[in-house]
């Protein structure tokens, strides 16, 4: 199970508020949306949130997307394609915990929407 962080601030306030809707909102990019997904439902790998997640990212280009995509791999335990993707995104290995990332991330691309 993928633990998630509160952030706080009201962008971030407006995201979970979205977490009562079947869906993330059309919207937002593809990044963005996949992390509504493992909020929504955090049960990890293999599990229909995360496969969600992942398939909103895998043919999606961009930073971002690779960001988001090497998280998802993060928490699939598959470091090596993990590395891959955060280099595809420009990114260094995280140091703290899967939550923080996610919190980390969420925060980044809510200051873009």
């Amino acid at each position: 199970m993928t633990e998630i962080l509160p952030v706080a601030g009201p962008a971030f306030a407006a995201f979970t508020a979205t977490l009562t809707e079947p869906t993330p909102p059309t919207a937002w990019p593809a990044p963005l949306a996949a992390l509504w997904w493992l909020a929504q439902t955090p049960s990890g790998p293999g599990s229909t949130s995360w496969e969600q997640a992942h398939a909103l990212v895998q043919a999606e280009p961009g930073r971002d997307a690779a960001w988001v995509h090497a998280h998802l791999h993060r928490i699939e335990g598959d470091a090596g394609n993990a590395r891959y993707w955060y280099g595809c995104a420009r990114r260094t290995d995280p140091h703290g915990s899967v939550a923080e990332e996610w919190a980390t991330i969420v925060s980044a691309l809510l200051d873009q929407v």
